[in-house]
């Protein structure tokens, strides 16, 4: 069995994820990242080409049509870790704190595994062992890395596309997805409150930003229940508000950033509409605005005979009592892009490590690694299965 084979690989692939996440680089810089895969692939005898989105990879297993693609990400993030643990990262200021070591750990396992079926059995069609860059951040064309692919044609011959994503706070071992939208849009929201400064006594000779803002604010929070149907999900936080240098002087102006996260997009160009309205009121009371609402990710899309498809092999893999559906996520993921424009699934694999919270993007994250060989399991049989399945 396929997973008793990924079994037999646990220690190499907890070997690929430390040597990951001792050395991690940041989007469109994972240089050294890029050659310990192609080492792994090139020892493996699993053909590849470089130079894919910048620094991703593309290895091939098989020949002709139908066509797999399995994804994982590889960038890392500028977090200072934490843990105490022999793998700790050795880039000072950045750590792999979102798993990306182990979606890279993962694939690769499959990739091993899936020589090795190819091999022992007559299958049809081919699999694509995508490996991209920058999925946590952008470029300086506001690109990333499952953008880059799009756009270079990595997916056109492809039929189906396969991601996994390890979760730390789920339950170690099991398997979570859902039919349809899985993860929220993102947008950016970058704002500027103008004023006029003036000397703290004396406020009526100036237009004081930090009340302007006090009313923006205040109104950007009664979108959500006033302004949206309350059946749809979303989500607006901001998160930064920066004004002033010294306790006696009223500043010039005051700057706010934050957060939409939205499932609809009739939703989300309304808030768009909404928070301008709101920046307005500044305009209204004798200041002005600068506002900027950066269009980010949009949802992940799941098709659901894929899910469908996945929650089987996994039954067969991990058992149905790990078989879950997740509720919609607010967090955002860039291989909303791929599923776009192919049939797509995206899971999270359960990786808690123990009771300690253990958040992504937090500088103490960290995952069971017993996990790294079940997910290899499933990357390998969910694309022998559709391969199998397609050809018929």
């Amino acid at each position: 069995m396929i997973i008793d084979n990924a079994k037999q690989l646990e220690s190499r692939l907890i070997e690929f994820r430390r040597a990951f996440h001792m050395y991690p680089e940041l989007g469109f810089q994972e240089i050294e990242t890029g050659k310990k895969i192609c080492a792994i692939l090139k020892d493996a005898n699993i053909s590849f080409e470089t130079g894919f989105a910048k620094t991703g990879i593309v290895a091939t297993i098989g020949s002709g049509k139908p066509t797999v693609a399995l994804r994982a990400d590889m960038d890392a993030l500028p977090v200072a870790e934490a843990n105490e643990v022999d793998y700790k990262s050795k880039n000072n200021g950045k750590m792999h704190a979102c798993g990306h070591d182990a979606h890279m750990a993962c694939l690769l396992g499959a990739a091993i595994l899936l020589k090795k079926e190819f091999s022992d059995n007559n299958i049809n069609g081919t699999v694509k062992l995508v490996f991209q860059p920058c999925e946590e951040s952008k470029d300086a064309n506001r690109q990333s890395g499952s953008m880059l692919m799009v756009e270079e044609g990595v997916f056109n011959d492809v039929d189906a596309v396969i991601a996994l994503h390890v979760e730390s706070t789920m339950t170690n071992g099991a398997l979570f997805i859902r039919p349809g939208a899985m993860t929220a849009a993102v947008d950016r929201i970058d704002g500027k409150v103008l004023g006029k400064g003036g000397h703290g006594a004396y406020p009526h000779q100036a237009i004081d930003p930090i009340w302007l803002s006090s009313n923006v604010l205040n109104t950007i929070y009664g979108i959500l229940p006033r302004c949206i149907d309350a059946t749809q999900p979303a989500v607006i936080s901001i998160c930064t508000i920066h004004a002033g240098s010294t306790w006696n002087v009223i500043p010039e102006f005051v700057e706010l950033s934050g957060t939409v996260r939205t499932f609809d997009e009739e939703v989300r160009q309304k808030i768009h509409k909404e928070i301008e309205q709101a920046f307005q009121i500044a305009k209204v009371m004798g200041g002005d605005y600068e506002l900027l609402i950066d269009r980010g990710h949009p949802s992940v899309i799941n098709a659901p005979n894929l899910v469908a498809k996945v929650e089987e092999v996994a039954t067969h893999v991990l058992g149905s009592e790990n078989v879950k559906l997740v509720g919609l996520q607010m967090g955002a993921e860039d291989f909303s892009h791929i599923t776009r424009i192919k049939p797509s699934a995206y899971f999270y694999l359960g990786a808690k490590k123990d009771n300690i919270n253990r958040p992504h993007h937090s500088s103490n994250f960290d995952i069971d690694e017993s996990v790294l060989y079940k997910g290899a399991a499933l990357l390998t049989e969910i694309a022998t299965e559709l391969l199998c399945q397609e050809s018929k």
